[in-house]
């Protein structure tokens, strides 16, 4: 016995049935190429912002080895200077004292501060004779050639060198007892005698 032709209606509801079946396989298919580009996007967006975060440390990190902060040890008759980052090594440096005081630039390889060229710039600014009482500063231009990472940088910036008058110096005069050194502000070498200059014209208003 033979099967029966479908009628035509059993055959529009058959292929309306695949219709269903093959739309659905469709959505199915759509939905996981979204997961799959989601997915996609997230690793990447993780990625992305993981590298710009090492990226943003990295440069952070390259930023402080490139700044030298000193530090000054000892005091009397000299201050040796050194930096507060172990990792940095200084390799020389140029003292700068305010032009008023005629006396050129002081440069060394052993970083430091000698009582005898304070008291060179203390006896131009204030005369032979005169004493400042107690604790005094007076201001100067550091810079320093140092090597961090491999690299040889160059650092400016201004201080004050802290001093203290005291009698029993040569002829009756007076000497000088180096105390301790502080940072200013940092600049450029370019600008570092003009502003030099500068704090010390105000200072002496």
């Amino acid at each position: 016995m033979s099967k029966a032709e479908p009628t035509p209606e059993e055959r529009r509801e058959a292929a309306a049935i695949r219709w269903r079946w093959v739309t659905l396989g469709e959505v199915l298919a759509v939905i996981g190429v979204l997961i799959s580009a989601l997915a996609l996007w997230n690793s990447y967006s993780e990625r992305s912002a993981g590298e710009a975060e090492r990226a943003a440390e990295k440069a952070e990190q390259a930023s402080v080895s490139r700044t030298l902060l000193l530090k000054a040890g000892g005091g009397g008759k000299r201050l040796a200077l050194t930096a507060h980052d172990p990792d940095q090594a200084i390799q020389s440096q140029t003292l700068l004292f305010p032009s008023a005081f005629g006396l050129g630039a002081f440069d060394t390889t052993e970083p430091r501060i000698e009582a005898e060229w304070v008291e060179r710039a203390v006896k131009k600014a204030h005369g032979k004779d005169a004493k400042v009482r107690g604790d005094a500063r007076i201001p100067v231009a550091i810079v320093t050639r140092f090597v961090t990472d491999g690299k040889a940088l160059t650092d400016t910036a201004l201080y004050d060198v802290g001093y203290k008058e005291s009698g029993g110096g040569l002829f009756g005069g007076s000497d000088v007892e180096l105390r301790g050194l502080s940072l200013v502000e940092r600049t450029g070498a370019r600008q570092a005698q003009a502003r030099l200059d500068a704090i010390w014209a105000a200072r002496t208003r």
